[in-house]
């Protein structure tokens, strides 16, 4: 019997193994070709995402120096606005009544402002006011209010008669039309024939009234006003004047509750109490009593405006 051949029984396996083999090269090529245009795809897609991103870097410094050019803009024109404020400020006086005083805003704008004019020969004016909040908003009401007292321009007002004037400004700014804002204001008036000061107050800080002795000692005394509403606040407010009398040598401290309302490291605070007693015992003068509260203040700016005129009579 004829045995089966031995090449016969091979040739059926190799051909199986080829086929196979060819079938997993086609699968490799397919994946490989699948995978390149991935890659092409990922490549189109980085080469779009690069090129995207320098676009967006362009305009992103294209944005920054135009933020810059606004901010050194804007940053000019707050310093234009903050030296026309100062610049709106009476010059110290020598001759008596002589005057004194610093103020130093918070930030670069602030509602502190303050002044002084002859009203007539015998009557000289003497005010200092203080619009809530800061910034430009608070400095154009400040500028506003302090250009009508300087330049009398309140009708049917007279200057020599402190409630007289606190009632025209109440009626002349009334917060629903100055965008919510009003502001406190110690005006006096000071009588030469007479040597009298008379007053009035609207929700300001009331002044120091400085005396010194025979024996060389300074007392001090509060100068209290009668209600006293903030200008703007309410319309129909009346005011009241009061009336002391002034000897030589006297001194008057117009403040803002800048000057005492400071709150220090340990979380304490300096009142109107603290700040007549270092005026009474240390010194009256603006400079003194700025480093005395700066020495209070914890690290940073004074958290208000810093407003102090002395008058020495």
């Amino acid at each position: 019997m004829n045995e089966p051949s031995k090449t016969a029984a091979v040739f059926p396996k190799q051909a199986q193994g080829s086929f196979d083999l060819a079938e997993e090269l086609a699968a490799a090529k397919a994946e490989i070709a699948r995978l390149t245009a991935e890659y092409d795809d990922l490549t189109l897609l980085y080469e779009a995402t690069i090129e995207h991103g320098e676009a967006v870097e362009d305009q992103l410094a294209d944005s920054n120096l135009a933020l810059q050019k606004i901010q050194a803009r804007l940053e000019a024109e707050l310093l234009d606005a903050e030296r026309y404020v100062m610049s709106i400020l009476p010059a110290p006086r020598q001759a008596i009544p002589a005057t004194e005083w610093l103020l130093v805003p918070s930030t670069e704008l602030g509602g502190d402002s303050f002044g002084y004019h002859d009203i007539d020969e015998d009557h000289m004016a003497f005010y200092l006011l203080d619009v809530c909040g800061h910034g430009v908003g608070a400095a154009l009401l400040s500028v506003a209010a302090i250009k009508v007292l300087q330049s009398s321009a309140l009708p049917a007002t007279d200057f020599r008669e402190p409630h007289s004037v606190l009632c025209a400004l109440n009626d002349a700014f009334p917060m629903e039309k100055q965008n919510g804002m009003f502001f406190t204001i110690w005006y006096g008036v000071y009588q030469r024939t007479t040597a009298t000061l008379l007053y009035a107050s609207g929700g300001h800080p009331p002044a120091i009234h400085l005396r010194t002795g025979a024996d060389r000692r300074t007392t001090s005394t509060h100068l209290m006003t009668r209600g006293g509403m903030a200008i703007g606040a309410l319309p129909d407010i009346s005011y009241q004047s009061e009336r002391i009398a002034i000897e030589p040598g006297d001194r008057l401290l117009l403040i803002s509750d800048g000057t005492f309302e400071v709150s220090g490291p340990n979380g304490d605070m300096l009142g109107i109490d603290d700040l007549t007693k270092f005026v009474t015992m240390q010194s009256d003068y603006p400079q003194a009593v700025l480093d005395w509260v700066r020495s209070f203040n914890a690290d940073g700016p004074l958290p208000d405006d810093f407003s102090l005129l002395r008058i020495q009579f």
